[in-house]
């Protein structure tokens, strides 16, 4: 029987505390600081998230990792994609969870890596509305000489048997390669010593929304402009020396989705009266609009996202999908299979965004209104 798809999962190790948190957010700071402390901002807003079976778990704790990893398995979810905080000069954040599920080896449970290459600001975990100066908490840099120090950082991981490869290969994911100055050094420099340490070269798997920020600023759907360059896209970052390309299109989705009478709307109502509203979009809506026919190339890799709130984070100046479901996650999965029909099994992969972003609405875990639906949809499509 051939494989379905293999699923990896984004997760994120934001839930436990570390010192720079404490002294820029206060003392105890976690993502259940954001999410516990969300309100709903319209009627029927599913807000706050309040996690069900695995509870408001700190990620130093063994038997949470362990739980997740049994969780997922059974989901048919075949990875966890760690998110890794490498800011250049051998500075990391956050870096404790995965380092014990190295160190220790346990889960029993493959993993690859994504390295989040982007600055932190005094922004990243507030409400967007907030009147502050933005400034640099943490700056990502990049520099040739730390390049191999990252390797070196990160070689112990590539090695372990649980680490999933492509083509024999470690897979490699970049949030944001096209910020990455000198890419093809970067990959050059990485795949020559993965050489000389005994792997075959590093699969290097780059994230690309088939829609760029400034093309979302249209209020008037231009369909030819924004639909007719996805493949420039992606093979802008295939031509970086990446080997694929993890696609993201819940832009061009939001784009389709929303109102352009409500959008309009909405930018009068902040430039003339500083008065934030929320973009609101339904999921059958995103669900619609989320695949090109792009996403069917053998070296691209669509993205299951089950829904969006980054209210806790970002409050009124958010994106919104209302009325998602398990049903509707369902429909979702089954249009992103039929993209990967005619491909060899090695190359069946989705990305899953994500296991656990509970303050961008992106989750599968348990929670307290839909319980393990949305696993046990996951679970109907590629298990049984």
């Amino acid at each position: 029987m051939n494989r379905k798809a293999q699923v990896i999962a984004f997760y994120l190790p934001q839930f436990h505390p570390i010192p720079e948190n404490d002294e820029w957010w206060g003392k105890g700071f976690t993502e259940w600081t954001n999410v516990g402390k969300a309100k709903p901002l319209f009627r029927g807003h599913y807000q706050p998230r309040v996690p069900a079976d695995l509870g408001y778990y700190d990620l130093r704790i063994p038997e949470v990792r362990e739980a997740q990893a049994q969780m997922a398995h059974k989901a048919g979810i075949e990875g966890f994609c760690y998110w890794h905080y490498w800011f250049g000069n051998g500075k990391r954040l956050l870096e404790k969870p995965f380092q014990e599920v190295l160190e220790s080896g346990k889960p029993d449970f493959p993993f690859c890596l994504g390295w989040a290459n982007e600055t932190w600001t005094n922004k990243s975990w507030e409400e967007g509305t907030r009147q502050i100066k933005k400034s640099i908490l943490m700056e990502q840099i990049y520099d040739e000489n730390d390049y191999v120090k990252h390797f070196y950082a990160v070689l112990p991981a590539f090695k372990d048997k649980r680490y999933i490869t492509i083509d024999d290969k470690p897979l490699f994911v970049v949030f944001k390669p096209l910020d990455i100055p000198n890419s093809k050094i970067f990959i050059d420099t990485w795949n020559r010593l993965a050489e000389e340490n005994g792997l075959k070269g590093v699969y290097f798997v780059g994230i690309r929304q088939n829609m760029d920020e400034s093309e979302r600023r249209f209020f008037f759907k231009n369909k030819k402009i924004i639909a007719n360059n996805i493949a420039q896209k992606y093979n802008e970052i295939l031509k970086m020396g990446f080997d694929a390309v993890n696609s993201r299109g819940y832009w061009r989705a939001e784009y389709y989705a929303s109102s352009t009478m409500y959008m309009l709307y909405r930018w009068i109502m902040r430039k003339l009266f500083r008065r934030f509203l929320v973009i609101k979009c339904k999921q059958s809506d995103i669900n619609k609009f989320l695949y090109s026919g792009e996403d069917t190339w053998e070296n691209v890799y669509p993205t299951l996202i089950p829904s969006w709130d980054r209210s806790p984070r970002s409050g009124v100046n958010a994106r919104i999908y209302t009325d998602s479901t398990p049903e509707l996650f369902k429909q979702q999965i089954e249009k992103a299979l039929s993209l990967l029909e005619n491909r060899k099994d090695e190359n069946k992969i989705l990305f899953l965004q994500s296991w656990n972003e509970w303050a961008e609405g992106n989750y599968v875990e348990p929670d307290l209104k839909f319980g393990k639906g949305y696993i046990n949809v996951l679970r109907e499509m590629l298990v049984e």
